[in-house]
């Protein structure tokens, strides 16, 4: 298939140089659409079905048998060889059981070894006389190890996932699921379905990944490449709103205050006091004639605006045009018969500028911003009966500061300046969006990626346990209230997949204290994995603490796990980092950072408990964890960052502490 697309002959069937050079790119990127992994296999599994799909399902009708894979492929007469996953006719591999078959007399599911076929295992589902079993390949599949970045789950989808992944573009899903859940790929996969099934309006109006922070996104990138899908956008929210420079951080305080809602009201109020109602009349002199708007017919244009609560820029757009029209009546009236031409000539006259500057000046949004956290006055007078004083002064500037450029914005103050901006001209909005990790999103920035699906939908994906902002989200209603999208169908997965059961019921001590009334997540794995609490002596022989005895410790911890095969973080409080970093590096151990690839000669990452969300390892080292909750602010966000770092471990966990472990972990 792709030796028939690299012998494409463009030559003659274009019309242009333009017409050429899309065709060509078109080209190159079904090229790179179609190229092989080594390792990952052409199909995965087979479907027998009792009677051809779509035929009257007549008594002795003819079956049918198809090859399920990720990608469709044809032999040389265009005829289907495997059919892909996305497919109607490939949705029993997924949901068919023995109490529903879905008119499958055998699955039969491939295994592979480093791209080659070494095994098989058939379920004759619509047989009676064979009892439902839990699949081994299945079981192996997700118990493989992780080595390199986050891999597709094509061949593991589970029907509860499914359901998910194959819902409507039209609707907006929000998926809570714990650690394991797989909640990251079902929105990937997702995202290949919906593209796969509209292809076309997507292609017209694009889609867009969102996730925390740049690790993650690089771990999760070649998802969708393997799946032959290259053109979704990735971006952290910080990405989206990047029309200042962030220099500067918020106390938890202000930042919480920033990100808050009510904000929105806030700058709208700012903004509109820019409009200022007219008192003297507008005299457009054109020829010999002149042509006088009275003061109170501009006033009653500018109020017809405002009512109609269009966006500020295109307001002030459209009065132009509107004084135009009310002297192109009075010329009307007096005889004459002025056209389009006319009007907008009178919209460019230099009386009519000036009035429209005077009555609705335009506004830069960050200028808007910078007034807002630099003039008391100017705060209180449109934060009155929104914000109290305490949260005023909180946000308030302690020293003034002169221009856009020399301000030291924080990402909180992006947040307010696009959604200034929004006010002034529409956002551009996407045919569908997935919004990942996001409990940790204040209310401001859900209302900036709800701005870029407003005419799309969207898929959310987190854990409200894992939520470690001091603005994290406290329920999916209301999050998807502020994202703008309240009739969103909230899903729950509480099958763990990834989590071995003796570290999730350990990490799930912590429940009840950061998230109470969630569902623990329960793992399927059949492999109990490795856990071990590890106590490290620290003190020397007169009682004090040795700092470096205990890292040491640490490091024979780590040098343990990496005797197994598969990879190994080294999670542990921001803080820690340097010191394990020279520890590692004096051992002779090397690391990597979180988000690069691992390798088979490097297979450990040293990672910051700040960045530990949404990656996975298959032996992690936890270095204390009372360390990683007195990094933060509260202890509310400590214990729900320790929840995420406790549960990085795909095969293994080993928890290594001199200090006391938190009181809620014993």
């Amino acid at each position: 298939m792709r030796e028939d697309v690299e012998a494409l002959d463009i030559r003659d069937v274009t019309a242009n140089w333009v017409n050429a050079a899309v065709l060509s790119r078109q080209i190159d990127d079904r090229i790179k659409a179609l190229a092989d992994l080594s390792d990952t296999p052409l199909f995965f599994g087979r479907l027998d079905y009792l009677h051809a799909p779509g035929a009257e399902q007549a008594e002795g009708a003819a079956g049918e048998q198809f090859y399920i894979g990720r990608r469709h492929v044809h032999d040389a007469d265009g005829d289907p060889m495997v059919i892909d996953w996305r497919a109607p006719v490939s949705q029993p591999f997924y949901r068919a059981s023995k109490k529903d078959p879905m008119d499958i007399g055998l699955r039969r599911r491939f295994g592979y070894t480093g791209g080659d076929l070494t095994a098989y295992e058939d379920e004759r589902l619509s047989d009676p006389a064979e009892t439902a079993t839990t699949s081994k390949l299945l079981q192996q599949e997700i118990e493989r190890p992780r080595v390199g970045p986050m891999r597709d789950i094509v061949a593991t989808i589970q029907p509860e996932q499914d359901e998910i992944v194959r819902s409507g573009l039209g609707g907006t899903v929000c998926v809570q699921g714990g650690p394991g859940t797989g909640k990251t790929a079902v929105g990937l996969h997702r995202v290949a379905y919906l593209l796969y099934a509209h292809r076309e309006r997507l292609a017209r109006t694009g889609t867009l990944v969102i996730g925390p922070n740049k690790s993650f996104l690089h771990y999760i990138e070649q998802v969708l490449p393997a799946l032959g899908e290259l053109s979704v956008q990735q971006a952290t929210v910080d990405d989206l709103v990047a029309q200042v420079e962030v220099r500067g951080t918020d106390e938890a305080a202000a930042a919480v205050v920033k990100g808050d809602a009510r904000m929105a009201e806030v700058l709208r109020r700012a903004l509109y006091s820019y409009v200022t109602l007219p008192t003297e009349p507008v005299v457009v002199v054109r020829g010999s004639r002149r042509w006088r708007v009275p003061a109170y017919e501009l006033e009653e244009l500018v109020r017809q605006l405002l009512d109609r609560e269009i966006r500020y820029g295109a307001a002030r757009e459209a009065l132009p045009q509107r004084i135009a029209h009310a002297v192109l009546v009075q010329m009307e009236r007096a005889g004459e018969a002025p056209d389009d031409r006319v009007q907008d000539a009178v919209a460019r006259n230099s009386a009519v500028k000036a009035a429209v500057k005077a009555i609705w000046p335009a506004v830069d949004p960050a200028k808007l911003v910078l007034r807002l956290l630099g003039e008391p006055e100017f705060l209180a007078e449109h934060a009155a009966g929104i914000l109290d004083e305490d949260e005023q002064k909180t946000i308030l500037w302690t020293k003034p500061v002169r221009s856009v450029k020399s301000a030291r914005w924080s990402a909180a103050d992006a947040v307010l300046i696009d959604e200034a901006a929004d006010l002034i001209q529409r956002t551009h909005s996407l045919g569908h969006v997935v919004l990942d990790e996001a409990q940790d999103l204040s209310p401001m920035q859900y209302r900036a990626v709800g701005r870029r699906c407003t005419t799309g939908s969207a898929t959310v994906l987190g854990d409200l346990a894992q939520g470690t902002t001091p603005w994290a989200t406290r329920s999916w209603d209301e999050a998807l209230r502020h994202l703008g999208k309240q009739d969103g169908v909230i899903e729950e997965l509480t099958a763990g997949f990834r989590v071995p059961t003796d570290v999730i019921t350990y990490a799930s001590r912590l429940l009840p204290h950061i998230a109470p009334g969630l569902t623990p997540v329960a793992s399927v794995r059949e492999n109990p994995g490795f856990f071990e609490v590890r106590a490290i002596d620290a003190a020397d022989q007169d009682g004090t603490a040795d700092q470096a005895a205990a890292v040491g410790q640490v490091v024979a911890a780590c040098e343990e796990l990496l005797a197994n095969e598969g990879s190994t973080g080294l999670i542990a409080a921001d803080a820690r980092i340097p010191a394990l970093a020279e520890a590692l590096t004096a051992a002779g151990i090397g690391y990597l950072a979180p988000g690069e690839e691992t390798t088979r000669e490097t297979r450990l990452t040293l990672v910051p408990a700040s960045l530990a969300k949404g990656l996975e390892y298959d032996y992690v080292v936890l270095d204390e964890p009372q360390a990683v909750v007195d990094g933060e602010p509260d202890e509310r966000t400590g214990l729900r960052r320790l929840y995420v770092a406790l549960t990085r471990a795909v095969s293994g966990l080993v928890v290594t502490h001199a200090a006391p472990l938190p009181e809620q972990l014993t």
